[in-house]
């Protein structure tokens, strides 16, 4: 008979189990598990998250390790991390949708008095005429002239994200650098090889590529590309980085990295590399993004050009993108490529490596991780997914990815002094449910995989953590919820999800594009005098703005963007002031939560 092991060992196994890996269990692919997590031992990995999808279907989504320093928060797939220059892939695709919409052709010269980019900023800074006759092609294809691997200004390489403190001082701009200052630079040098000879990788030409967007739609980088990729495909965990780890996103995790340098801000501080010595800020279009490894294979598969998966481009603009330069044989326009029809993409920065594809037979996968290493880690991570794929025989059926479309339209009003009344637009799940808590809703969120029981009187449903409560579960879009407490403020919000044989019976909800909603259960309800009192000050406005509002009065705001993102919530007295500068130029709704109702006004961002 075969002995049993003690219950503290047990208990040990179970909790170091429970932390080393999260997501749904696939037994099938459960050789992926040992292989990834074998990988990110050999390499002192601290966390990171894999998907693989095949024939369109997202059979793998999993996550390993710890989603922050201090190893007290289990990664888990729906952790964003920054994917560095698979950014590029993003940008390429955006710029495709330009071309194949005749607003842009890739054989247009760039720089010029008659061309895309002809501002004074630009074209007084240029020293070498040859920079006139780069095309927005050779922009794609780092065949523009410019090789960073050859030094200046007594640095041994020529990429100005390396040594942004030097950029401003030699320009005479201010810190931490911006994406023009970034631009500008690269054009006071002259270039190495005459345009379009040869292959010289740049993060900068992408750069001048998402200026060359921005002129051409006239909106912002970030909003041109959520409004033709994130928006039609669904994309919610995709997003553009911050600088500060007091700024990160929503359920994006820490990065660790041990190499300091004085910071980008220009306050002789000595700080992380990760963490402010160069600004992810102006890194956008070439290394700036931050996604969840599903939303990343979500997007691949729609610009994969097989059947499986509805693309967002034309086959041929697809063809086009993915097809190498002569000038090189294995890089693209965003993606690099093989003769064998597989293209893909990695991403290094300190604290970040990334690493996605699309193969020729029908699989896309991408596998994020919070650090970087040396040695061989590049070439067994490039060997690591097909390991994965070779040790499985039995290959699920199943489908994980959450809806595309989250429920939104959140509404809520009183029913009484303890009961509100809830109603929201569905999405295309199947189901959704309603996380309640007292005050703000706290960083805790449902977890693939389980089902939750709700309870309409608060308290009384299954509590997913930090008292977040669920009060609603099934396939309706309203609820009234009891139980509340009179002097209180509760938080509300609502989450999509799938559960049905597709997804192998297993709930898979979507987080991202979620509304969240507050009221005050002991405010009383906006007169009409109040209403006249609230306003924004200036508007239009480029920097900050400053809220009027009745005096002795603390309410919570929100500014929103046209596609219904949520870009800021606080709460706010009379004369706070908000710092709009990231905001990109364009129309925000401002909401004023008070009492029973909300109070809305338009605010323009110059």
């Amino acid at each position: 008979m075969k002995k049993l092991l003690p219950l503290f060992i047990v208990t040990w196994l179970i909790q170091s189990n429970l932390n080393a890996q999260t997501g749904i269990y696939v037994p099938s692919m459960h050789k992926t598990e040992s292989l990834s997590m074998n990988f990110m031992k050999n390499h002192n990995v601290p966390g990171g998250t894999v998907a693989i999808t095949k024939d369109g279907k997202l059979i793998y989504n999993r996550a390993f390790g710890w989603a922050n320093t201090a190893k007290n928060d289990s990664m888990r797939p729906y952790h964003l991390l920054r994917i560095a220059s698979n950014s590029k892939a993003i940008t390429g695709i955006a710029v495709m949708k330009l071309v194949e919409n005749n607003q842009l052709s890739l054989d247009d010269t760039v720089f010029g008095a008659n061309k895309i980019l002809n501002h004074p900023y630009y074209l007084n800074a240029i020293s070498d005429q040859r920079i006139y006759n780069i095309t927005v092609r050779q922009l794609l294809e780092h065949t523009a002239g410019w090789d960073r691997g050859i030094g200046c200004d007594g640095y041994s390489h020529c990429d100005p994200i390396g040594f942004p403190l030097h950029v401003t001082n030699v320009l005479g701009e201010g810190n931490p650098v911006q994406d023009t200052t970034l631009i500008k630079f690269l054009l006071t040098k002259g270039l190495n090889h005459n345009p379009g000879t040869t292959y010289a990788y740049s993060n900068i030409t992408y750069l001048m590529l998402a200026k060359v967007i921005e002129k051409k739609t006239g909106m912002s980088y970030e909003s041109y590309v959520s409004s033709v990729i994130m928006q039609p495909v669904g994309l919610c965990d995709m997003h553009l980085g911050k600088n500060l780890l007091a700024n990160k996103q929503e359920r994006e995790g820490e990065y660790i990295a041990t190499p300091t340098t004085l910071s980008a801000y220009g306050n002789n501080q000595m700080v992380p590399w990760q963490y402010g010595g160069w600004n992810l800020e102006a890194m956008h279009a070439h290394g700036g993004w931050i996604s969840t490894s599903a939303d990343y294979t979500r997007m691949i598969l729609a610009v994969d050009n097989f059947s499986t998966v509805p693309d967002i481009l034309n086959s041929s603009t697809i063809t086009t993108m993915t097809t190498a330069s002569p000038v090189t044989g294995g890089y693209a326009m965003g993606w690099s490529v093989n003769s064998f029809g597989n293209w893909w993409h990695t991403g290094s920065l300190d604290g970040t490596s990334a690493f996605m594809a699309r193969t020729n037979n029908g699989y896309t996968w991408a596998f994020h991780f919070n650090t970087r290493a040396g040695g061989n880690f590049w070439n067994q991570l490039d060997a690591l997914p097909w390991n994965c794929i070779a040790a499985t025989t039995n290959f699920p059926t199943h489908d994980l990815f959450a809806p595309s479309l989250q429920a939104g339209n959140l509404s809520i009003t009183k029913a009484g002094s303890t009961n509100v009344n809830l109603s929201w637009t569905n999405g295309n799940g199947d189901k959704r449910i309603v996380v309640a808590s007292e005050n703000n809703l706290p960083a805790t969120y449902p977890l693939d995989g389980k089902t939750y029981n709700a309870g309409a009187n608060f308290g009384s449903g299954d509590n997913i953590g930090s008292s977040a409560y669920i009060v609603y579960n099934g396939n309706g879009n309203g609820i009234t919820v009891t139980g509340l407490d009179s002097t209180k403020t509760y938080a509300f919000t609502v989450y999509e999800y799938f559960e049905n044989s597709n997804t192998g019976n297993n709930a898979v909800y979507k987080l991202g594009c979620n509304e969240k909603k507050t009221i005050s259960m002991s405010a009383t309800s906006v007169t009409n005098m109040e209403m006249e009192q609230f306003h924004i000050r200036p508007n239009p406005a480029q920097e900050w703005v400053k809220i009027s509002m009745p005096e002795n009065m603390t309410t919570e705001i929100s500014i929103v963007d046209m596609a219904g993102r949520e870009m800021f919530r606080g709460m706010a007295t009379n004369n706070t002031s908000i710092d709009i500068s990231q905001l990109a130029k364009g129309i925000y709704t401002v909401n004023f939560f008070r009492g029973d109702g909300r109070i809305s006004r338009k605010l323009v961002k110059l």
